[in-house]
């Protein structure tokens, strides 16, 4: 496992700055960890502070009426056609309705950022740049959870969700296959 950095955004950016892609145009990165830990405030400063990296969260990935996401559907729709040099093309799960919405597509060339909860499974290995797993403690995630989502919420983060996320740690170990560990305790300034 990598260790988690310090000076973390100059020292990620470079980072990122002298990656080049496996083959192909568009540099993947794919940005891990437990929910509230902080994958999409990091996602959001990596993707400013490169200049503009398209975000695709797994998030808009999530399967109408079915617990999980649809990670195949992304490696077909997102994955796969960037890996060709082919634009990317997906539907986003709109969470209010629980039905698929607009249509969205993931150009060639410069950064995609991959992220979320479980976003390093081992299927999707082969596309990924740079692995980053993000850590943060339990009792932190939970209230970033909550005031997120709201106390009504709570059960649904406590008895399914982070149980979720344990099982899939425990059998995927991502944070072994990282190439850079951070921490999200604090907010990740640029």
């Amino acid at each position: 496992m990598a260790q988690a950095e310090t000076g973390l955004m100059p020292g990620l950016l470079a980072r990122i700055a002298a990656l080049r892609p496996k083959g192909r145009r568009t540099i993947i990165i794919v940005i891990d960890g437990y929910g509230g830990s902080g994958k999409s405030t990091l996602a959001g400063a990596v993707a400013t502070g490169s200049g503009g990296a398209t975000i695709v969260r797994t998030d808009d990935f999530a399967r109408p009426n079915v617990p999980g996401w649809e990670w195949e559907r992304m490696k077909t729709q997102v994955l796969d056609p960037l890996d060709r040099d082919l634009p990317g093309r997906y539907q986003r799960h709109d969470w209010k309705s629980d039905s698929l919405a607009e249509w969205h597509t993931v150009s060639v060339g410069g950064i995609v950022i991959v992220e979320g909860v479980s976003s390093m499974r081992a299927e999707l290995g082969r596309y990924w740049d740079l692995a980053v797993w993000v850590t943060c403690a339990y009792e932190r995630r939970l209230a970033r959870g909550i005031a997120r989502d709201g106390e009504a919420k709570r059960s649904q983060w406590v008895n399914v969700w982070m149980p979720q996320e344990d099982a899939y740690v425990e059998a995927q170990k991502p944070e072994q296959r990282a190439d850079t560990v951070v921490s999200g305790e604090e907010p990740f300034q640029l």
